[in-house]
C-alpha cells in the first residue's frame, strides 16, 4: 500500500451513522414494490408474473455483484466505491420513477440495487476499519440491525406508500434524500487506503459472479418453471463449472479476488457457515409464515401483517444489544445462543394448528427475530476479526453473497417440503415438517457457531494494523 493513511473526518461513531444512512436509503427500495404488484401492472398494462422480477431482480443484482464491489473497495478506496453506488441509486431512482414499460421498469430497478449494494460492503469494511477490534461487535449490531431491517421496513410500508402516493413519487421523493445523504457521506465517511501494487481480479469477479447467477436462478425459476425445465437444469450444471473455474483461476491469479487460504482459518469459515444456516431456516420460514397464519389459521392480511411486525421489531431490539453483549460473553457464545434461539422459534411455529393463540404467533416469531438479531452481529465482527484489513470489503461482500444464496435456499426447499408432504400428512401438518427443516438448519449453525475462537481469545495474535482504527494508524 502506498501512501499515509489521513485522520478520521469525524468520530467512529458519526461514521457509523453516517455510513448506515446510505445503506439504509439505498436497502429500503430493494423490496418497496413487492407488495404492490398488482397495482403496478395495472398502470403499465402488464402481468403480476412479469414484475415478479421485480422483486427477485433486485436481489439477484445485490449478491452477484457484491464481492466485486467489496473487492474494488479494498483496490481503491472504500468511499470511493461507496459514493460511486449511491450515486447510481440516486440516478435510477430518477429513471425509475420515469420508467415507461415494464422492461424499463425491471432494468432500472435492478440496476439501481446493484449499484445501490456498492454500499453494503463498503459501508461494512468502513465501520470495520474505524472500529478497534474489541469494538467491532458492538457496530455490527447496529449494521445487522439497518441492513436486515430496511428490506424488512420496504415490505411494511410499501403497500401504504403506494396507495397514498403511487409508485412514481415514491422514487421521486426518493433523489433528494439520497442527494442529501450524498452530501453528508462525501463529506463525513474517513478516506480509506488506495492499493496501487496489485490489480482487479476480472476473471474471478465474472466467474464467482456467474456461478452465485445461475445457481440463484435455477432455485428461484425451479418451483414455478419445474425443476426439470432446460433454463433451470441448464442453472443447476452451470453452477459447478463455474466454480470450478473460479477455483482454479484463484489459486493461479497472482491477486485473487478471494485468497482462498482464509478458509482454512476457523474464523471465516465457521462463522460464515453458521450465519447461513441460521439465514436459511430464518428466510425460509419469513415466506411461509404468512402462508400459515393465513391458511391454517384463517388470518385476514391485515392481522397477519401485524402479528409478522414481531419479528423484525425483536431483530431491531436484540441487534444493537447483542453486539455490546458479544464484547463481554464472546462471539461463539453469541453466536451459538443466536442458532439455538432460531431453532426454538422453527419448533414453536412447527406446532402451529387450528386454534394456536396470537400470543403463541407472537412469541415464535419474537424468538426468530432475536436469534438472527443475536447470531448477525457476532459472526460478522468474528469474520473482520480474522482476514486483514486490505480485504475487509471482498470477504464482507462474500459473506453477504453467500448469506443471499442461503436465504434463497430456504425459501425454496421449506417451501418444497411444504408442497410434497401437504397431500400425505395435510395442510397444517405440512407446514409443520418444513418448520423441522428448518430446526435442523438452525442446529447445524449451532455447531458451526461453537468451534468459532473468540476473538478476545486470539486478540494478542492480531497485529496493530488489525487491532486499531486505520484513522488512528500512524503513516507509512
Amino acid at each position: 500500500m502506498s501512501g499515509p493513511r489521513p485522520a478520521l473526518r469525524a468520530s467512529p461513531w458519526a461514521v457509523l451513522a453516517t455510513s448506515l444512512a446510505g445503506v439504509f436509503a439505498t436497502g429500503v427500495t430493494v423490496t418497496l414494490l413487492s407488495v404492490s404488484l398488482v397495482t403496478i401492472a395495472e398502470d403499465l398494462d402488464t402481468t403480476t408474473a412479469t414484475l415478479t422480477w421485480l422483486v427477485t431482480g433486485p436481489m439477484l443484482g445485490a449478491a452477484v455483484v457484491g464481492p466485486a464491489a467489496g473487492k474494488a473497495g479494498d483496490l481503491f478506496g472504500h468511499r470511493r466505491i461507496y459514493l460511486i453506488g449511491l450515486s447510481g441509486a440516486l440516478v435510477f431512482a430518477l429513471l425509475t420513477g420515469l420508467a415507461w414499460s415494464p422492461v424499463s421498469l425491471i432494468a432500472f430497478r435492478v440496476i439501481g440495487s446493484a449499484l445501490g449494494s456498492f454500499t453494503w460492503p463498503t459501508s461494512l469494511a468502513m465501520i470495520n476499519q474505524t472500529f478497534p477490534a474489541e469494538g467491532r461487535a458492538k457496530a455490527m449490531g447496529y449494521w445487522s440491525l439497518v441492513s436486515a431491517g430496511s428490506p424488512v421496513l420496504g415490505v411494511v410500508i410499501g403497500g401504504p406508500a403506494v396507495e397514498a402516493f403511487g409508485w412514481r413519487l415514491i422514487f421521486f421523493a426518493q433523489v433528494p434524500i439520497i442527494a442529501v445523504a450524498l452530501v453528508v457521506c462525501a463529506r463525513l465517511l474517513p478516506e480509506t487506503v488506495r492499493r496501487r501494487d496489485v490489480s482487479f481480479d476480472v476473471v474471478g469477479a465474472l466467474s464467482l459472479a456467474g456461478a452465485a447467477l445461475s445457481l440463484i436462478v435455477a432455485l428461484n425459476l425451479g418451483p414455478t418453471s419445474g425443476w426439470s425445465s432446460p433454463v433451470v437444469v441448464a442453472g443447476f450444471v452451470l453452477t459447478p463449472v463455474l466454480i470450478g473455474v473460479f477455483l482454479t483461476w484463484e489459486r493461479r491469479c497472482p491477486y485473487p479476488l478471494l485468497p482462498l487460504g482464509n478458509f482454512r482459518r476457523r474464523n471465516v469459515t465457521f462463522p460464515i457457515s453458521a450465519l447461513m444456516a441460521t439465514n436459511l431456516a430464518y428466510t425460509g420460514s419469513f415466506v411461509l409464515t404468512p402462508l400459515v397464519l393465513e391458511e391454517v389459521l384463517g388470518y385476514s392480511e391485515g392481522r397477519t401483517g401485524l402479528l409478522n411486525i414481531a419479528r423484525p421489531l425483536a431483530f431491531a431490539i436484540a441487534g444493537p444489544i447483542a453486539g455490546s453483549l458479544a464484547v463481554r460473553a464472546g462471539e461463539r457464545t453469541m453466536g451459538m445462543l443466536g442458532a439455538s434461539s432460531v431453532a426454538i422459534a422453527m419448533y414453536l411455529l412447527s406446532l402451529v394448528r387450528p386454534g394456536t393463540t396470537d400470543l403463541f404467533v407472537v412469541v415464535a416469531l419474537a424468538m426468530s427475530g432475536i436469534g438472527l438479531g443475536v447470531i448477525s452481529p457476532a459472526m460478522t465482527s468474528s469474520l473482520a476479526n480474522a482476514v486483514d484489513q486490505t480485504e475487509l470489503g471482498v470477504w464482507g461482500a462474500a459473506q453477504q453473497m453467500l448469506n443471499q444464496i442461503a436465504s434463497v435456499t430456504g425459501i425454496q426447499v421449506l417451501r418444497t417440503v411444504q408442497q410434497v408432504t401437504e397431500p400425505s400428512a395435510g395442510q397444517a401438518a405440512a407446514y409443520g415438517h418444513a418448520f423441522q427443516v428448518g430446526m435442523l438448519s438452525a442446529l447445524v449453525g449451532v455447531v458451526l457457531a461453537a468451534f468459532v475462537r473468540n476473538s478476545r481469545a486470539g486478540a494478542a495474535t492480531l497485529s496493530p494494523e488489525r487491532s486499531r482504527p486505520v484513522g488512528r494508524l500512524n503513516p507509512k
